[in-house]
């Protein structure tokens, strides 16, 4: 339980920034944004492997690029789904999504890196 919450607010703290970075991203309140990471999370979950499956000789023609393209629908989906996140256009999710991802990798390298320290410590 604790790991998925701090999956969850660092999926947060990604939208979050990326809504600062990239014009064409844009929320109303902090409510909006934990609900919308959620949202993503779930669809990331459920969806999204579905939707690589299906894509498949599609992304393996363009050599894994379409992958971006699957991404970025699923983040414009959830601009579309959650009352408060707005994303203005399919680009601009794409840029969304890829943002999201690297900030979010970031964030659990940190993270992760400190659980790691904590545990050598011990």
């Amino acid at each position: 339980m604790k790991k998925f919450i701090l999956n969850w607010a660092i999926m947060t703290l990604a939208i979050l920034v990326v809504a600062h970075l990239v014009d064409g991203i844009h929320y109303t309140s902090i409510e909006s944004l934990v609900v919308a990471s959620l949202v993503l999370g779930i669809l990331n979950l459920l969806i999204r492997p579905v939707l690589i499956l299906l894509t498949l000789p599609l992304t393996l023609v363009t050599f894994g690029f379409f992958i971006f393209i699957v991404n970025g629908l699923l983040f414009y989906f959830v601009g579309a789904l959650v009352e408060g996140v707005y994303v203005d256009s399919l680009m601009t999710a794409i840029w969304g999504a890829i943002l999201v991802s690297i900030v979010s990798w970031f964030l659990n390298k940190i993270t992760r890196s400190e659980t790691r320290h904590k545990k050598e410590k011990r």
